[in-house]
């Protein structure tokens, strides 16, 4: 079953077009994540959606429902914004049952979503607390508690771990990808973090300036990008790139990951070591090539070179990627 359909939706803040003739379907229980840089529209996209923002021009349906003009309260959805958005003077269980006491449910209804939903985020401890006695982390948990209680069509979450720290971030990945395990719930969720986008989804849906770039699963991204945008925003650390001349093309322009990059002696690329990243279980190389580019070579285990001496490179050609000077992927 379809969960979402969006068809042609393009959205215009005055002479600015911001989304551009997006269509995407996404099925029943999908984790969707729409990544990009800052700007691409992505959020916009994600707010056309819960009918916070109106479309231009487009269709959209949830649950093969046309909602294109239908309130953001009748939608079907629930929404996680970047910023909690808890009410300071209320307890947890206040924050979490709000919606529904607000729709009229009953006490018991209430009483055993709110109760379902503390158990799955390991809230119970904390019902009679108010926000300001909570970390972070646990506020981010009662704000995607409150979506659970609704039990909505579609969960919404844009950019929800953005405000937490390196550690928190990974304890909220892990808790989130339990969550749409647990649940089996469709979930469209919006990260500028690829990795984040990489670590969560079933699908990545990538844009740019308004337009989606290309669909597919994160290893799809990362093996077989359509374009040099891609090619270069999915993968940490970013994919090398330099003109094509080792492979002889000219005009073209060569995408290599940190992982197929090798130091050998002989190799085709010649450059200068300018630092060394030592990660523990990585080392990565920057290498200034002769040509002015800077490239990462990242080294499985721990290695030491000195820096400032001059290093040769290569690579498989099979693990190479060619661009045309428009960006667009040279398949052969």
């Amino acid at each position: 079953m379809t969960a979402l359909k969006l068809d042609r939706i393009c959205k215009d803040f005055g002479p600015v077009k911001v989304l551009k003739d997006i269509d995407l379907s996404v099925e029943k229980g999908e984790f969707v994540v729409f990544v990009g840089p800052s700007g691409c529209g992505k959020s916009t996209l994600l707010r056309v959606i819960a009918g916070l923002e109106d479309a231009t021009s487009g269709t959209v349906l949830i649950s093969d429902r046309d909602v294109t003009l239908t309130p953001p309260a009748k939608r079907g959805i629930a929404m996680v914004f970047q910023s909690y958005a808890l009410y300071p003077h209320l307890t947890v269980e206040g924050n979490m049952g709000l919606a529904l006491r607000q729709e009229g449910q009953p006490k018991a209804v209430i009483a055993e979503r709110v109760g379902a939903a503390a158990k799955m985020l390991a809230l119970e401890p904390f019902l009679d607390r108010r926000p300001a006695e909570l970390s972070g982390g646990q506020r981010q948990r009662v704000a995607i508690g409150r979506t659970l209680v609704r039990q909505p069509e579609l969960y919404l979450f844009d950019e929800p771990l953005s405000n937490l720290d390196a550690a928190l971030r990974l304890h909220m990945r892990v808790e989130i990808a339990r969550l749409h395990r647990d649940l089996g719930a469709t979930i469209i969720y919006v990260t500028h973090d690829q990795v984040e986008a990489m670590t969560l989804a079933d699908r990545i849906v990538v844009i740019r300036e308004g337009w989606v770039e290309q669909i597919g699963s994160p290893m799809e991204l990362y093996n077989d990008p359509d374009n040099q945008f891609v090619a270069g925003f999915i993968g940490s650390p970013a994919m090398n790139f330099l003109p094509a001349g080792p492979l002889g093309a000219k005009g073209a322009t060569l995408g290599i990951r940190p992982e197929h990059l090798r130091v050998e002696e002989g190799g085709r690329i010649r450059g200068r070591i300018e630092h060394i990243e030592r990660l523990g279980a990585d080392t990565h190389l920057l290498v200034t090539e002769t040509g002015g580019e800077i490239l990462t070579v990242r080294m499985f285990g721990q290695h030491d070179f000195p820096v400032n001496t001059m290093v040769e490179l290569d690579f498989d050609d099979a693990q190479a990627f060619l661009f045309d000077a428009k960006g667009a992927r040279i398949r052969e």
